[in-house]
């Protein structure tokens, strides 16, 4: 099985994924402000969804045959980038408002919904395929055997972690936006610098090469 030592290496790199803004912590910030912690936490259980389904892709194999086709990862990733591009645009067109800005405009979502949307979030995010294909491999150890297993193992791991700094970010969600308002300068350099991470990561999404 996997060594400790391991793991541990494997939940430190988890951690700096989640921490990385992307489309997940956009939904779930704005949901939270707009809908409130419980609307929130829904959320962020179809969230939690989407990465059990990329697991079990991943370690049976689904995952690599989507990107051993060149055309289909190709596609994935240039999606992405756009995407990622777009949520960049949007945070400082003009009259843009930022993910920690309170909005009372949104329609409230039912339950269902907010699972589903939660969901789809993070099951049409581009770049999680490509994490659990290019990252998983790294800690597993054929030598040790139960490669399924160890698999399982990382990407519980993965899941664990990701689902507690969420959950801490739903929980702040209002906390940290109440605290933006009342510094709306610094509101705009927050803006500003999500849409720089965004627009960097799309960049590198669109030039990174297939796995060989």
């Amino acid at each position: 099985m996997i060594a400790s030592g391991t793991l541990a290496a494997f939940a430190l790199v988890a951690l700096g994924m989640v921490l990385t803004p992307g489309p997940n912590m956009v939904y779930l910030i704005s949901r939270s402000i707009a809908q409130g912690r419980m609307a929130g936490a829904i959320s962020l259980m179809g969230v939690a969804m989407g990465f059990v389904f990329y697991m079990f892709a991943a370690a049976f194999g689904l995952t690599a045959l989507l990107l051993a086709v060149p055309f289909a990862y190709d596609t994935i990733r240039w999606v992405g980038a756009a995407y990622l591009l777009y949520l960049a645009w949007n945070a400082v067109k003009p009259g843009a408002r930022s993910l920690l800005q309170a909005r009372t405009d949104l329609p409230i979502d039912g339950p269902g919904r907010l699972f589903a949307m939660g969901f789809l979030t993070n099951l049409l995010n581009p770049k999680i395929a490509v994490l659990y294909l290019s990252l998983l491999p790294q800690f597993i150890d054929p030598t040790q055997g139960y490669v399924l297993a160890q698999s399982i193992t990382l990407g519980l791991t993965q899941i664990a972690v990701s689902i507690t700094v969420n959950f801490l970010i739903v929980l702040a969600a209002g906390s940290v936006a109440a605290w933006f308002a009342r510094r709306p300068t610094w509101l705009k350099v927050q803006r500003w610098l999500m849409a720089s991470v965004l627009a960097g990561f799309a960049v590198r999404l669109a030039m990174e090469r297939r796995p060989a």
